[in-house]
């Protein structure tokens, strides 16, 4: 089974679903922003993408630069922010056997 964070909203995150969905694959769509992910879950994730929070910060969002832009904040503080603001999320986010890759671009998604 996969799972997608996905925002239909976006369309990379659009793309990357249908990518996934023409390659036959069992798919769990989570909508983050209407089911937001808790502290717990933003952990995990960073933990399987190998990565600091705030590489998985949307850096261009209205919520980032009118918050946290020019900011120096910890990896915790970071983490909080996107519980707070689940928008701050970079989608799509997809995964799978206890990996997980980020959509940009969406092929990166059959990886």
């Amino acid at each position: 089974m996969i799972k997608i964070w996905h925002n239909p909203r976006c369309s990379k995150s659009r793309e990357s679903l249908n990518l996934l969905k023409e390659n036959g694959e069992e798919i769990e769509v989570r909508e983050y922003l209407k089911d937001a992910p808790s502290k717990a879950e933003i952990e995990e994730i960073l933990s399987m993408l190998n990565i600091a929070p705030l590489a998985l910060i949307r850096k261009g969002e209205a919520i980032y630069k009118e918050n946290f832009k020019g900011k120096e904040l910890t990896d915790e503080e970071y983490i909080d922010a996107m519980v707070e603001y689940p928008k701050l999320i970079e989608r799509p986010i997809v995964i799978k056997d206890n990996k997980a890759v980020i959509g940009r671009p969406p092929s990166f998604v059959m990886s």
